[in-house]
């Protein structure tokens, strides 16, 4: 079946050359953006229920720009001043970027790994000194700990917001050719939402291992799959089914 409609489940993108709208444009197909998941930011009392006093840590470990939202959020509403000499260890250059918003870059001691969580090992290693705490959603990749766990570090995870399932009730009567997905919570808020969904003609992409794993566990036919060596971006392995599909 040729491919039409296509429904992504994350918010719309905010830049005007995304490979989506190029996408949209070359293959002449119709797109649409609604985030099956969304984030909600805890108070400062369950923070605080989580034991956690920022004037102890000397080092924050930031995995994503919601993780900088919200401890930002979290110090303001806690009345901390972070200071100057907090050292920030951020996972990759966009959430070092994102930290602009926040701290001027240049006075600050950042540290920048490459993508990876593991790839920030050798860095976090060489300040082993360092008291970390580690914002997070509720969520937390299991690698995290391990990695922290095998470097010896002191360190604590605090639950800073958290990973909820949307309301997409707007969508029981509505079908796509294409569903994707960039995570496991987000075939969880599909199952969550639509218990008796039936795939049928619906064609699911997905981006990553863990959310092969949470399809194929939910009983859904993967159709599409990125990263891979010839469609490392999501759009490219959409792009490169339509065309296949398209032609017939």
């Amino acid at each position: 079946m040729k491919v039409k409609t296509i429904l992504v489940s994350q918010p719309k993108p905010k830049v005007e050359n995304s490979p989506y709208f190029e996408l949209e444009q070359r293959q002449k197909v119709k797109i649409d953006f609604i985030p099956f998941i969304h984030v909600e930011g805890e108070s400062g009392k369950d923070v605080r229920l989580q034991k956690v006093d920022l004037k102890d840590y000397t080092a924050i470990i930031l995995t994503s720009r919601n993780a900088v939202d919200h401890f930002f959020r979290i110090a303001e509403e806690m009345r901390f001043k972070v200071p100057d000499t907090m050292k920030y260890f951020c996972q990759s250059e966009a959430v070092a970027y994102y930290l602009q918003k926040y701290v001027v870059y240049r006075k600050r001691k950042i540290y920048v790994g490459k993508r990876t969580f593991t790839e920030m090992a050798p860095i976090i290693k060489k300040y082993k000194n360092e008291k970390y705490l580690l914002p997070s959603s509720d969520k937390l990749k299991p690698e995290v700990p391990l990695v922290l766990d095998k470097l010896g570090v002191n360190w604590k995870q605090a639950t800073f917001y958290k990973t909820v399932v949307s309301d997409l009730s707007h969508l029981e009567n509505v079908f796509y050719d294409i569903l994707v997905f960039f995570s496991p919570s987000g075939i969880e808020s599909l199952f969550q939402n639509f218990p008796n969904f039936k795939q049928n003609d619906t064609r699911i992409a997905v981006f990553g291992n863990t959310t092969v794993k949470a399809a194929k566990e939910a009983g859904l036919e993967i159709n599409i799959m990125a990263p891979t060596p010839d469609t490392p971006s999501m759009t490219m392995a959409i792009e490169k089914y339509i065309k296949e599909v398209n032609k017939k």
